[in-house]
C-alpha cells in the first residue's frame, strides 16, 4: 500500500510525504503506482521550473520513500500572493486528485492531511 500524507498550516497544504509501492501490480506493470509516480513529478517541475518558487524534496527509491514541501505556498515566507497560490493550488489538486483514485483504489492508496509547522518537516 502507498501511503501519502499531505502536510498543512493554516488551511494551506505545502508538502506531503509517500512511502510504499501500491501493490496494485507487479513491479513496472503497476498504472497506479506510475499515475502517482508521473504526478509527483508534474508537481515538482512546476512548481521549480514553472512557478520558480523554492520547493525540497527527496526521492528515495531504495526505501520507496518521497518527501516533498514548498514554502512557496505559505505567506510566511513567499510574499507574491500569485506564486503562493499557484503553488498552493498544485498541492491541492494533488491531493485532489489523489482522492478520486482513492474511491476505486482504497485497498492500494491511503491519503490523509497532517497539520504541521513547515520548519517541523
Amino acid at each position: 500500500m502507498t501511503k501519502i500524507e499531505f502536510y498543512r498550516n493554516d488551511g494551506v497544504l505545502f508538502g506531503f510525504r509517500e512511502s510504499g509501492h501500491t501493490g496494485f501490480a507487479e513491479s513496472g506493470e503497476d498504472v497506479l503506482c506510475a499515475s502517482i509516480s508521473s504526478m509527483t513529478m508534474l508537481l515538482i517541475n512546476t512548481i521549480e521550473d514553472c512557478f520558480g518558487a523554492h520547493i525540497d524534496y527527496d526521492i528515495n527509491e531504495d526505501d520507496t520513500v518521497v518527501t516533498c514541501k514548498s514554502s512557496g505556498a505559505l505567506p510566511e515566507f513567499e510574499e507574491d500572493e500569485r506564486i503562493r497560490f499557484s503553488v498552493a493550488g498544485m498541492f491541492q489538486g494533488y491531493y485532489e486528485t489523489l482522492q478520486l483514485l482513492v474511491e476505486d483504489n482504497y485497498e492500494y492508496l491511503e491519503v490523509s492531511i497532517k497539520d504541521a509547522e513547515y520548519d517541523e518537516i
